[in-house]
């Protein structure tokens, strides 16, 4: 598949119509950030807003009793946990689906949420399908710098240029009989697209480990004494002086310029 030049790199598609979409990640990490970190702490910024949050599509409230998982969500018909036995479709989602689907597609909607066999681990669907542009996929992630409750994410790298299927994640409950709540408004992970080049062999290959204080260079002293000692000795140093140095550099960067129509492995 060829992208057309004006593609954008990422397109999410929703098919939950209830579901948030998908959001910009702040700077602020929806203003959870200290104000110190907020104002002067650019790599911790840089970060948190470092991809797209997916929000779960419905409030819903987990509970694992160390063998099994239950689930409730707002507005359930029946009071009461029910026991995720396999897998639960969303509410009404399947008829939806259904209605609109091709023939030969019909009765394939995907699950909402999956009981997986390790213990405490459920797999949940975003209601978001996403395709990338030739030679980039998309990183799942935990929000960055966000709390969360009693539960993990597992990350992993989709290549979503090549395989158009549910966006889901896999989370693994960390307490039993402790209520893990999903609000519809509060993030449940972080979308990120990368190009491929990014997380291949060939790049990951390509690091070098120094394991003595004498290898460092000439060139490496005069670096460090500019980015520490300068500042500790300057008694008119200015606060966010790094901060405000990579937000003028990033303003003269060219939007993604990484090969963004390769397709090369």
């Amino acid at each position: 598949m060829t992208a057309a030049p004006d593609s954008p790199i990422l397109t999410f598609h929703r098919l939950i119509e209830q579901a948030r979409p998908p959001m910009r990640a702040d700077r602020s990490a929806i203003g959870t950030l200290p104000t110190r970190a907020f104002r002067y702490c650019e790599a911790v910024t840089t970060a948190t807003a470092f991809g797209w949050y997916v929000f779960p599509p419905i409030g819903l409230t987990l509970m694992w009793d160390g063998n099994q998982v239950f689930w409730t969500y707002d507005g359930a018909e029946h009071d009461g946990w029910i026991p995720l036995n396999g897998s639960a479709q969303f509410p009404y989602f399947a008829q939806t689906f259904d209605a609109v689907a091709p023939e030969g597609i019909k009765g394939f909607s995907p699950p909402f949420l999956s009981a997986l066999r390790e213990p405490g681990v459920v797999q949940i669907w975003s209601g978001l399908v996403a395709r990338t542009i030739p030679g980039w996929g998309l990183l799942v992630r935990s929000p960055p710098n966000l709390p969360r409750g009693h539960y993990e994410l597992y990350e992993g790298i989709i290549e979503t240029d090549r395989w158009f299927g549910p966006l889901f994640s896999n989370i693994r409950l960390t307490k039993t009989d402790v209520q893990v709540r999903l609000e519809p408004d509060y993030p449940i992970f972080q979308a990120v697209p990368l190009p491929r080049s990014l997380y291949s062999d060939e790049t990951m290959h390509s690091v070098a480990v120094k394991t003595r204080l004498a290898d460092l260079t000439e060139d490496d002293w005069a670096d460090y004494e500019d980015t520490v000692v300068r500042p500790n000795v300057d008694p008119n140093r200015q606060r966010g002086a790094y901060a405000m140095r990579t937000r003028k550099r990033r303003k003269g960067d060219a939007p993604h310029a990484v090969m963004a129509g390769s397709d090369e492995d």
